[in-house]
């Protein structure tokens, strides 16, 4: 299912404060310097249209969301709707979702990170293709804080499977729990625009948290009287 033409952006927005190219992002990456405060990070790997990043970042103003999208015209329509509703909350970065995982985010960096439904890549011969891959989940698993969230859903049953077994067998991460599907109360309250259009259509959805525990605390020795 191929991508639908964008809305035209108005050029007398200015995107400057919600939109950054990976080769702008400085290394290291610092969450505190790149939003201007302190607050939790959560990160969206190939955030589409924007919709969970626009509604997030309104229904939390108290944590940071950073998206990440590998098409240019799709990053700036993020950002033009980032910028008209004003969310200093909210940025996106343009350019590879894995590159920004494995060579610019910190260890225990971030608080929570969403992937939604990711290109399937439905030949065989192509899966490889899949972001979904050891070597992103073990980046995912070392940029989570203890306790920290990742959100991995699909419409695709075998993708979903295949990355839940994966993700069990390539780090300690605990689940897949299951996430409940919420009535939607209005044309926004989906998660992604791409979950409202499997919805409408009837088609299912496939829905997963992993959670990193935290870690164990250390056993002390007692000292003999």
């Amino acid at each position: 299912m191929g991508r639908r033409s964008l809305p035209k952006i108005d050029s007398q927005v200015d995107l400057a404060q919600h939109l950054m190219s990976l080769e702008q992002v400085p290394k290291p990456f610092s969450a505190t310097e790149f939003f201007g405060r302190g607050a939790p990070l959560e990160i969206e790997v190939g955030s589409g249209k924007g919709l969970f990043l626009l509604s997030a970042s309104e229904q939390f103003p108290d944590r940071n969301f950073l998206g990440n999208e590998v098409s240019a015209k799709y990053s700036r329509y993020i950002a033009y709707r980032l910028a008209k509703h004003d969310r200093t909350n909210a940025r996106v970065i343009h350019g590879d979702g894995l590159a920004l995982f494995a060579g610019y985010l910190g260890d225990q960096s971030a608080d929570a990170v969403h992937v939604y439904f990711p290109d399937p890549w439905w030949k065989a011969r192509h899966r490889k293709r899949r972001v979904m891959q050891p070597s992103f989940v073990q980046d995912i698993h070392r940029v989570l804080k203890p306790s920290g969230v990742l959100h991995f859903w699909t419409d695709v049953e075998e993708y979903f499977q295949a990355t839940c077994d994966l993700i069990n067998a390539t780090v300690p991460l605990s689940g897949p729990h299951a996430v409940p599907e919420p009535v939607a109360l209005s044309d926004m309250d989906f998660r992604t625009h791409f979950e409202r259009r499997m919805r409408r259509n009837d088609q299912p959805v496939f829905r997963s948290q992993f959670v990193k525990s935290p870690p164990r605390p250390s056993k002390t020795q007692s000292v003999p009287p």
